[in-house]
């Protein structure tokens, strides 16, 4: 589903070049959860932002199922963000005015999809997320476990193949935090492949693998005993 190449990000030229990540090799089958574990400033976010196409490589190649992103135009680019890449955040990103509905409906709506037809499969995904009953709430009026949720429900609608998940759980209780890992891990098992950024041992732990980050090299991976999906793990190469 990803691979990594020998990926390198440094921002800045000459003296004042800083390397926040790479080089870095690793891949993801479809259908596994990763977490990306490591301490402030590893690369973690770099690294997700490579995978969501919303960066791109100083050197190296990053493919997503089988494509190299580097081939691909700023439309493409774009297109393959709405369809096939969804992003979960820290902070949830939602839109005030619209309603939890809404939300989710959007990235379908801008992809082209009626309008009725975009709504069917919100009121879907929100129901996977166990919020049917709040579809026609606002965000200011959800707790922020059940905004995160929302969140996710825009992160996997439509034919979206892969979430990237920042910190999600940085602003929840423990039980929620568990209840949304527990929600991450479902949409695995039901074919989803999932990338999370976590300083959290206990989140990291309800993944299939753990790839540990410092100062922007992958030092380090432990895998579960078996896997959520059935699929073997792939080992870090370089």
């Amino acid at each position: 589903m990803l691979a990594f190449e020998d990926v390198t990000r440094v921002h800045g030229d000459g003296e004042r070049a800083v390397r926040a990540l790479g080089p870095v090799a690793f891949e993801i089958r479809a259908g596994e959860f990763v977490a990306i574990m490591g301490p402030s400033g590893s690369g973690k976010s770099t690294l997700l932002s490579l995978a969501g196409a919303l960066d791109q490589p100083s050197d190296g190649r990053v493919h997503l199922q089988g494509q190299d992103l580097a081939t691909l135009g700023a439309a493409e680019l774009a297109a393959l963000r709405r369809r096939t890449i969804g992003f979960v955040f820290q902070d949830f990103n939602l839109l005030p005015g619209l309603t939890a509905l809404e939300n989710v409906a959007l990235p379908l709506e801008l992809d082209g999809t009626p309008g009725r037809e975009a709504r069917e499969q919100a009121n879907e995904a929100l129901a996977r997320v166990q919020l049917e009953r709040l579809t026609g709430r606002f965000p200011d009026d959800l707790s922020g476990g059940e905004r995160q949720r929302v969140a996710i429900a825009r992160a996997f609608v439509g034919p979206r193949r892969m979430l990237l998940a920042d910190e999600p759980t940085g602003a929840l209780d423990s039980v929620t935090g568990e209840l949304v890992m527990r929600l991450m891990r479902d949409q695995c098992e039901r074919g989803l492949t999932a990338v999370l950024v976590t300083h959290d041992p206990s989140h990291a732990a309800w993944a299939d693998r753990v790839l540990y980050l410092r100062d922007g090299r992958l030092v380090d991976e432990t895998c579960a005993p078996e896997t959520g999906s059935g699929s073997p793990v792939l080992p870090l190469r370089g």
